[in-house]
Protein backbone atom coordinates (compact mmCIF):
# COMPACT_ATOMS: atom_id res chain seq x y z
CA UNK A 1 0.00 0.00 0.00
CA UNK A 2 1.33 3.43 -0.90
CA UNK A 3 2.16 5.81 1.92
CA UNK A 4 -0.41 8.52 2.51
CA UNK A 5 0.46 12.06 1.52
CA UNK A 6 0.14 14.69 4.23
CA UNK A 7 -1.30 18.02 3.12
CA UNK A 8 -0.01 21.15 4.82
CA UNK A 9 -3.05 23.36 5.26
CA UNK A 10 -3.72 26.82 6.61
CA UNK A 11 -2.08 28.59 9.52
CA UNK A 12 -4.46 29.69 12.27
CA UNK A 13 -4.01 31.81 15.34
CA UNK A 14 -6.04 29.41 17.48
CA UNK A 15 -7.23 25.85 16.91
CA UNK A 16 -9.91 24.40 19.18
CA UNK A 17 -10.11 20.61 19.31
CA UNK A 18 -13.58 19.35 20.22
CA UNK A 19 -16.91 21.12 19.62
CA UNK A 20 -18.73 20.21 22.83
CA UNK A 21 -19.84 22.91 25.29
CA UNK A 22 -16.23 23.75 26.20
CA UNK A 23 -15.22 23.92 22.54
CA UNK A 24 -18.14 26.20 21.71
CA UNK A 25 -17.09 28.55 24.51
CA UNK A 26 -13.45 28.48 23.43
CA UNK A 27 -14.05 29.02 19.69
CA UNK A 28 -16.56 31.82 20.24
CA UNK A 29 -14.26 33.60 22.71
CA UNK A 30 -11.16 33.26 20.49
CA UNK A 31 -13.04 34.49 17.43
CA UNK A 32 -14.52 37.44 19.26
CA UNK A 33 -11.05 38.23 20.54
CA UNK A 34 -9.87 38.77 16.97
CA UNK A 35 -8.06 35.45 16.51
CA UNK A 36 -8.29 33.49 13.27
CA UNK A 37 -9.88 30.37 14.72
CA UNK A 38 -10.49 26.78 13.58
CA UNK A 39 -12.88 24.48 15.47
CA UNK A 40 -12.43 20.76 14.71
CA UNK A 41 -14.65 17.86 15.76
CA UNK A 42 -14.98 14.20 14.82
CA UNK A 43 -18.80 14.24 14.99
CA UNK A 44 -21.19 15.38 12.29
CA UNK A 45 -22.45 18.35 14.27
CA UNK A 46 -21.39 20.69 17.03
CA UNK A 47 -22.46 20.53 20.67
CA UNK A 48 -20.99 17.26 21.88
CA UNK A 49 -22.96 15.79 24.75
CA UNK A 50 -25.35 18.75 24.87
CA UNK A 51 -26.68 17.90 21.39
CA UNK A 52 -25.18 14.81 19.71
CA UNK A 53 -25.12 13.01 23.06
CA UNK A 54 -28.80 13.89 23.79
CA UNK A 55 -28.02 15.16 27.28
CA UNK A 56 -31.35 16.00 28.86
CA UNK A 57 -30.49 19.27 30.55
CA UNK A 58 -27.92 21.79 31.67
CA UNK A 59 -27.28 21.07 35.32
CA UNK A 60 -25.23 23.09 37.76
CA UNK A 61 -24.47 26.74 37.11
CA UNK A 62 -21.67 29.22 36.53
CA UNK A 63 -21.32 32.99 36.70
CA UNK A 64 -19.41 33.59 33.44
CA UNK A 65 -21.64 35.41 31.00
CA UNK A 66 -21.06 33.08 28.05
CA UNK A 67 -23.34 30.46 29.62
CA UNK A 68 -26.11 32.98 30.24
CA UNK A 69 -25.75 34.20 26.66
CA UNK A 70 -26.29 30.68 25.34
CA UNK A 71 -29.45 30.37 27.43
CA UNK A 72 -30.72 33.80 26.39
CA UNK A 73 -30.14 33.07 22.71
CA UNK A 74 -31.69 29.62 22.99
CA UNK A 75 -34.92 30.59 24.74
CA UNK A 76 -36.98 28.60 22.28
CA UNK A 77 -34.83 25.49 22.71
CA UNK A 78 -35.38 24.85 26.42
CA UNK A 79 -37.53 25.59 29.43
CA UNK A 80 -37.00 25.77 33.17
CA UNK A 81 -38.69 23.42 35.59
CA UNK A 82 -39.53 24.59 39.12
CA UNK A 83 -36.14 23.26 40.29
CA UNK A 84 -34.40 25.51 37.73
CA UNK A 85 -32.94 22.74 35.59
CA UNK A 86 -32.68 23.75 31.94
CA UNK A 87 -34.01 21.08 29.57
CA UNK A 88 -32.60 21.00 26.06
CA UNK A 89 -33.99 20.66 22.55
CA UNK A 90 -30.77 19.36 20.94
CA UNK A 91 -31.64 20.13 17.32
CA UNK A 92 -32.51 23.75 17.98
CA UNK A 93 -29.51 24.19 20.27
CA UNK A 94 -27.21 23.13 17.43
CA UNK A 95 -28.53 26.02 15.36
CA UNK A 96 -27.85 28.48 18.19
CA UNK A 97 -24.28 27.20 18.44
CA UNK A 98 -23.75 27.56 14.68
CA UNK A 99 -25.08 31.12 14.78
CA UNK A 100 -22.69 32.08 17.59
CA UNK A 101 -19.72 30.49 15.82
CA UNK A 102 -20.53 32.19 12.52
CA UNK A 103 -20.89 35.59 14.18
CA UNK A 104 -17.54 35.11 15.93
CA UNK A 105 -15.91 34.56 12.56
CA UNK A 106 -14.41 31.13 13.12
CA UNK A 107 -14.12 28.18 10.75
CA UNK A 108 -15.80 24.88 11.66
CA UNK A 109 -14.48 21.55 10.34
CA UNK A 110 -16.59 18.48 11.17
CA UNK A 111 -16.15 14.76 10.43
CA UNK A 112 -12.48 15.25 11.25
CA UNK A 113 -10.44 13.14 13.67
CA UNK A 114 -7.44 14.74 15.34
CA UNK A 115 -4.78 12.05 15.45
CA UNK A 116 -1.57 13.78 16.53
CA UNK A 117 0.07 16.98 17.74
CA UNK A 118 2.63 18.96 15.77
CA UNK A 119 5.43 19.54 18.27
CA UNK A 120 8.48 21.76 18.45
CA UNK A 121 10.23 20.44 21.53
CA UNK A 122 7.74 20.94 24.38
CA UNK A 123 5.60 23.39 22.42
CA UNK A 124 2.45 22.51 20.46
CA UNK A 125 2.54 24.09 17.00
CA UNK A 126 -0.53 22.52 15.42
CA UNK A 127 -2.55 19.37 14.82
CA UNK A 128 -2.50 16.39 12.50
CA UNK A 129 -5.99 15.31 11.50
CA UNK A 130 -7.69 12.79 9.23
CA UNK A 131 -10.93 13.07 7.25
CA UNK A 132 -12.38 12.13 3.88
CA UNK A 133 -10.14 14.73 2.24
CA UNK A 134 -7.07 12.92 3.53
CA UNK A 135 -4.50 13.61 6.22
CA UNK A 136 -3.83 17.29 6.92
CA UNK A 137 -1.67 19.42 9.16
CA UNK A 138 -3.07 22.66 10.53
CA UNK A 139 -0.65 24.96 12.31
CA UNK A 140 -1.54 27.41 15.07
CA UNK A 141 0.03 29.69 17.65
CA UNK A 142 -2.22 28.18 20.35
CA UNK A 143 -4.25 24.95 20.50
CA UNK A 144 -7.09 24.57 23.01
CA UNK A 145 -7.92 20.96 23.88
CA UNK A 146 -11.66 20.67 24.52
CA UNK A 147 -11.87 17.02 23.48
CA UNK A 148 -13.08 15.77 26.86
CA UNK A 149 -10.48 13.02 27.00
CA UNK A 150 -7.62 15.41 26.30
CA UNK A 151 -6.58 13.51 23.18
CA UNK A 152 -4.40 16.29 21.78
CA UNK A 153 -2.85 17.01 25.19
CA UNK A 154 -2.09 13.30 25.54
CA UNK A 155 -0.35 13.22 22.17
CA UNK A 156 1.66 16.29 23.09
CA UNK A 157 3.14 14.43 26.06
CA UNK A 158 1.34 16.40 28.78
CA UNK A 159 1.39 14.66 32.17
CA UNK A 160 -1.89 13.13 33.35
CA UNK A 161 -3.53 10.54 35.55
CA UNK A 162 -6.66 8.50 34.88
CA UNK A 163 -9.82 7.98 36.93
CA UNK A 164 -9.98 8.17 40.67
CA UNK A 165 -6.85 8.92 42.61
CA UNK A 166 -6.63 5.60 44.48
CA UNK A 167 -6.88 2.99 41.72
CA UNK A 168 -7.48 4.72 38.38
CA UNK A 169 -11.00 3.36 37.95
CA UNK A 170 -13.40 5.59 36.05
CA UNK A 171 -17.07 6.46 36.23
CA UNK A 172 -19.41 4.38 34.03
CA UNK A 173 -20.55 5.29 30.52
CA UNK A 174 -24.14 6.01 29.49
CA UNK A 175 -26.03 6.20 26.21
CA UNK A 176 -28.89 8.68 26.56
CA UNK A 177 -32.19 7.93 24.83
CA UNK A 178 -35.68 9.40 24.61
CA UNK A 179 -39.08 7.77 25.00
CA UNK A 180 -42.37 9.11 23.67
CA UNK A 181 -45.99 8.36 24.50
CA UNK A 182 -45.59 9.45 28.13
CA UNK A 183 -48.60 10.70 30.07
CA UNK A 184 -46.95 13.80 31.51
CA UNK A 185 -49.77 14.50 33.95
CA UNK A 186 -49.05 11.20 35.71
CA UNK A 187 -45.39 10.66 34.86
CA UNK A 188 -42.82 10.29 37.62
CA UNK A 189 -39.57 12.13 36.96
CA UNK A 190 -36.90 11.03 39.44
CA UNK A 191 -33.99 13.37 38.80
CA UNK A 192 -31.43 11.90 41.19
CA UNK A 193 -30.38 8.49 42.46
CA UNK A 194 -31.63 9.53 45.89
CA UNK A 195 -35.14 10.34 44.65
CA UNK A 196 -37.48 7.59 45.85
CA UNK A 197 -40.74 6.98 43.98
CA UNK A 198 -43.43 4.95 45.82
CA UNK A 199 -45.74 3.07 43.44
CA UNK A 200 -48.45 0.44 43.85
CA UNK A 201 -45.90 -2.23 42.96
CA UNK A 202 -43.15 -0.94 45.23
CA UNK A 203 -40.48 1.76 45.37
CA UNK A 204 -39.26 2.42 41.82
CA UNK A 205 -35.50 2.56 42.46
CA UNK A 206 -35.67 -0.73 44.39
CA UNK A 207 -37.70 -2.31 41.60
CA UNK A 208 -35.08 -1.17 39.07
CA UNK A 209 -32.28 -2.81 41.04
CA UNK A 210 -34.31 -6.03 41.07
CA UNK A 211 -35.61 -6.16 37.50
CA UNK A 212 -33.14 -4.33 35.24
CA UNK A 213 -30.14 -6.23 33.83
CA UNK A 214 -26.83 -5.45 35.55
CA UNK A 215 -25.09 -3.03 35.40
CA UNK A 216 -28.28 -1.02 34.74
CA UNK A 217 -30.46 -0.66 37.81
CA UNK A 218 -31.42 2.94 38.55
CA UNK A 219 -34.14 5.30 37.33
CA UNK A 220 -33.27 8.80 36.09
CA UNK A 221 -35.96 10.44 33.97
CA UNK A 222 -36.11 14.03 32.74
CA UNK A 223 -38.78 16.00 30.91
CA UNK A 224 -38.00 17.55 27.54
CA UNK A 225 -39.33 20.58 25.63
CA UNK A 226 -41.33 18.16 23.45
CA UNK A 227 -44.75 17.17 24.87
CA UNK A 228 -44.96 13.52 25.88
CA UNK A 229 -41.21 12.92 25.45
CA UNK A 230 -38.89 12.07 28.35
CA UNK A 231 -35.11 11.62 28.31
CA UNK A 232 -33.77 8.46 29.98
CA UNK A 233 -30.41 8.45 31.74
CA UNK A 234 -30.64 4.78 32.67
CA UNK A 235 -28.23 2.75 30.54
CA UNK A 236 -24.97 1.87 32.25
CA UNK A 237 -21.64 0.35 31.20
CA UNK A 238 -18.94 -0.18 33.84
CA UNK A 239 -15.23 -0.91 33.50
CA UNK A 240 -15.00 1.36 30.47
CA UNK A 241 -11.86 3.26 29.50
CA UNK A 242 -13.16 6.00 27.24
CA UNK A 243 -9.71 6.45 25.66
CA UNK A 244 -9.88 2.98 24.05
CA UNK A 245 -11.94 2.28 20.93
CA UNK A 246 -12.56 -1.31 22.03
CA UNK A 247 -14.09 -0.13 25.30
CA UNK A 248 -16.18 2.54 23.58
CA UNK A 249 -17.55 -0.11 21.23
CA UNK A 250 -18.36 -2.40 24.15
CA UNK A 251 -20.10 0.45 25.98
CA UNK A 252 -22.17 1.33 22.91
CA UNK A 253 -23.36 -2.26 22.44
CA UNK A 254 -23.96 -2.85 26.16
CA UNK A 255 -26.07 0.28 26.54
CA UNK A 256 -28.13 -0.28 23.40
CA UNK A 257 -28.95 -3.81 24.52
CA UNK A 258 -30.27 -2.40 27.80
CA UNK A 259 -32.73 -0.02 26.13
CA UNK A 260 -35.48 -2.57 25.40
CA UNK A 261 -35.47 -4.04 28.95
CA UNK A 262 -35.57 -0.49 30.32
CA UNK A 263 -38.62 0.41 28.22
CA UNK A 264 -40.35 -2.81 29.28
CA UNK A 265 -39.56 -1.96 32.90
CA UNK A 266 -40.97 1.55 32.55
CA UNK A 267 -44.17 0.24 30.95
CA UNK A 268 -44.71 -2.21 33.78
CA UNK A 269 -43.63 -0.24 36.83
CA UNK A 270 -43.44 3.53 36.16
CA UNK A 271 -46.67 5.54 36.40
CA UNK A 272 -47.38 7.42 33.17
CA UNK A 273 -45.10 5.25 31.05
CA UNK A 274 -47.53 2.42 30.26
CA UNK A 275 -47.50 3.23 26.53
CA UNK A 276 -43.98 4.61 26.15
CA UNK A 277 -41.72 3.74 23.22
CA UNK A 278 -38.21 4.59 22.02
CA UNK A 279 -38.08 7.80 19.98
CA UNK A 280 -34.35 8.26 19.51
CA UNK A 281 -30.98 7.42 20.99
CA UNK A 282 -27.75 9.37 21.11
CA UNK A 283 -25.12 8.80 18.43
CA UNK A 284 -22.40 9.70 20.93
CA UNK A 285 -21.78 7.57 24.03
CA UNK A 286 -21.59 9.59 27.23
CA UNK A 287 -18.13 9.31 28.82
CA UNK A 288 -17.94 10.91 32.25
CA UNK A 289 -14.29 10.54 33.12
CA UNK A 290 -10.95 9.60 31.61
CA UNK A 291 -7.73 11.65 31.81
CA UNK A 292 -6.99 14.32 34.41
CA UNK A 293 -4.09 16.46 33.21
CA UNK A 294 -1.50 17.97 35.52
CA UNK A 295 -1.66 21.72 35.34
CA UNK A 296 0.16 24.60 36.96
CA UNK A 297 -2.59 24.36 39.58
CA UNK A 298 -4.93 21.50 40.52
CA UNK A 299 -8.50 22.00 41.74
CA UNK A 300 -9.39 19.75 44.70
CA UNK A 301 -12.59 18.69 46.41
CA UNK A 302 -11.59 20.85 49.38
CA UNK A 303 -11.44 23.89 47.12
CA UNK A 304 -15.05 23.17 46.14
CA UNK A 305 -16.31 22.33 49.62
CA UNK A 306 -14.76 25.54 50.97
CA UNK A 307 -16.03 27.54 47.97
CA UNK A 308 -12.51 28.88 47.57
CA UNK A 309 -12.21 32.21 45.79
CA UNK A 310 -8.88 32.19 43.93
CA UNK A 311 -7.18 35.50 43.18
CA UNK A 312 -6.34 34.25 39.68
CA UNK A 313 -9.81 32.83 39.01
CA UNK A 314 -11.08 32.86 35.43
CA UNK A 315 -14.20 30.78 36.13
CA UNK A 316 -16.43 32.08 38.89
CA UNK A 317 -19.87 31.48 40.37
CA UNK A 318 -19.51 27.74 39.69
CA UNK A 319 -21.73 25.26 41.48
CA UNK A 320 -22.54 21.59 41.16
CA UNK A 321 -22.53 18.61 43.50
CA UNK A 322 -20.15 15.64 43.63
CA UNK A 323 -21.86 13.65 40.89
CA UNK A 324 -19.90 10.39 41.15
CA UNK A 325 -21.76 7.50 39.52
CA UNK A 326 -21.21 4.02 40.92
CA UNK A 327 -17.99 2.71 39.43
CA UNK A 328 -19.07 -0.91 40.00
CA UNK A 329 -22.76 -0.80 39.07
CA UNK A 330 -25.95 1.24 39.13
CA UNK A 331 -26.74 4.30 41.20
CA UNK A 332 -24.63 6.77 43.12
CA UNK A 333 -21.10 5.90 44.21
CA UNK A 334 -20.49 5.78 47.96
CA UNK A 335 -18.31 8.88 47.59
CA UNK A 336 -20.92 10.83 45.63
CA UNK A 337 -23.22 13.50 47.04
CA UNK A 338 -26.25 14.78 45.17
CA UNK A 339 -29.30 15.70 47.24
CA UNK A 340 -27.25 15.89 50.45
CA UNK A 341 -24.38 17.90 48.98
CA UNK A 342 -23.38 20.25 51.83
CA UNK A 343 -21.97 23.14 49.82
CA UNK A 344 -24.44 25.83 48.81
CA UNK A 345 -21.84 28.45 47.92
CA UNK A 346 -20.27 29.01 44.52
CA UNK A 347 -16.60 28.27 43.83
CA UNK A 348 -13.99 29.49 41.36
CA UNK A 349 -11.42 27.85 39.09
CA UNK A 350 -7.94 29.40 38.73
CA UNK A 351 -6.26 29.94 35.38
CA UNK A 352 -3.48 27.52 36.31
CA UNK A 353 -5.92 24.59 36.03
CA UNK A 354 -6.17 25.33 32.30
CA UNK A 355 -2.40 25.55 31.74
CA UNK A 356 -0.45 22.26 31.37
CA UNK A 357 2.48 22.06 33.75
CA UNK A 358 5.21 21.58 31.14
CA UNK A 359 3.70 21.87 27.64
CA UNK A 360 3.54 25.26 25.92
CA UNK A 361 1.25 26.44 23.14
CA UNK A 362 -1.58 24.42 24.68
CA UNK A 363 -4.56 25.13 26.94
CA UNK A 364 -7.04 22.74 28.53
CA UNK A 365 -10.80 23.27 28.82
CA UNK A 366 -13.80 21.20 29.80
CA UNK A 367 -13.62 18.05 31.88
CA UNK A 368 -9.92 17.46 31.12
CA UNK A 369 -8.60 20.44 33.12
CA UNK A 370 -6.33 19.88 36.11
CA UNK A 371 -8.36 18.55 39.03
CA UNK A 372 -8.79 15.58 41.33
CA UNK A 373 -11.27 12.79 40.72
CA UNK A 374 -13.79 14.27 43.17
CA UNK A 375 -13.40 17.85 41.97
CA UNK A 376 -13.83 16.61 38.40
CA UNK A 377 -17.24 15.14 39.30
CA UNK A 378 -18.38 18.72 39.88
CA UNK A 379 -16.62 20.80 37.23
CA UNK A 380 -17.53 18.33 34.45
CA UNK A 381 -21.04 19.86 34.45
CA UNK A 382 -21.72 21.47 31.06
CA UNK A 383 -22.23 25.09 32.21
CA UNK A 384 -18.84 24.99 33.95
CA UNK A 385 -17.25 23.39 30.88
CA UNK A 386 -18.60 26.25 28.73
CA UNK A 387 -16.96 28.73 31.11
CA UNK A 388 -13.56 26.99 31.11
CA UNK A 389 -13.75 26.98 27.32
CA UNK A 390 -14.52 30.70 27.24
CA UNK A 391 -11.57 31.42 29.55
CA UNK A 392 -9.17 29.31 27.48
CA UNK A 393 -10.33 30.83 24.18
CA UNK A 394 -9.99 34.35 25.58
CA UNK A 395 -6.51 33.57 26.92
CA UNK A 396 -5.48 32.11 23.56
CA UNK A 397 -6.56 35.26 21.71
CA UNK A 398 -4.69 37.47 24.18
CA UNK A 399 -1.53 35.37 23.82
CA UNK A 400 -1.65 35.69 20.04
CA UNK A 401 -2.30 39.43 20.09
CA UNK A 402 0.47 40.16 22.58
CA UNK A 403 2.93 37.61 21.24
CA UNK A 404 3.36 35.91 24.60
CA UNK A 405 3.14 32.36 25.93
CA UNK A 406 -0.27 31.26 27.20
CA UNK A 407 1.16 30.69 30.67
CA UNK A 408 2.13 34.37 30.75
CA UNK A 409 -1.40 35.67 30.10
CA UNK A 410 -2.85 37.68 32.97
CA UNK A 411 -5.97 36.11 34.54
CA UNK A 412 -7.17 39.62 35.34
CA UNK A 413 -7.01 40.53 31.66
CA UNK A 414 -8.98 37.39 30.75
CA UNK A 415 -11.77 38.42 33.12
CA UNK A 416 -11.47 42.01 31.96
CA UNK A 417 -12.29 40.95 28.41
CA UNK A 418 -15.62 39.65 29.67
CA UNK A 419 -16.57 42.75 31.66
CA UNK A 420 -15.58 44.96 28.73
CA UNK A 421 -18.19 43.40 26.44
Amino acid sequence: MESMNVQFSEQYDVIVVGAGPAGIGAAVAAGRGGAKTLLVDQCGSVGGMSTVGLMSHFTGTVGNRIYREILDRAKETYFYDPGEDVFIDPELLKIVYYQMLEEAGGTVLLYTFVCDAVMDGHTVRGIVCENKSGRKIFRADVVVDCSGDGDLAYRSGAAYSEGRDTDGKMQPATLMFKVGGVDMERACLPGSFETLVPTEKGELQALARKHLPYPAGHVLLYRSPVPGVVTCNMTNAVGIDGTKAEDLTRAEITCRKQMIPIVKFLREFAPGYENCYIVSAASLIGIRETRHFKGVKTLTEEDILQARQFEDAVVYGAWFNFDVHNIAGAGLDETGLQRDFPQAKEYTIPYGCLVPEKIDGLLLAGRNISGTHMAHSSFRAMPICVATGWAAGTAAAIAVQQGIAVRSVSPAEICGRETAK
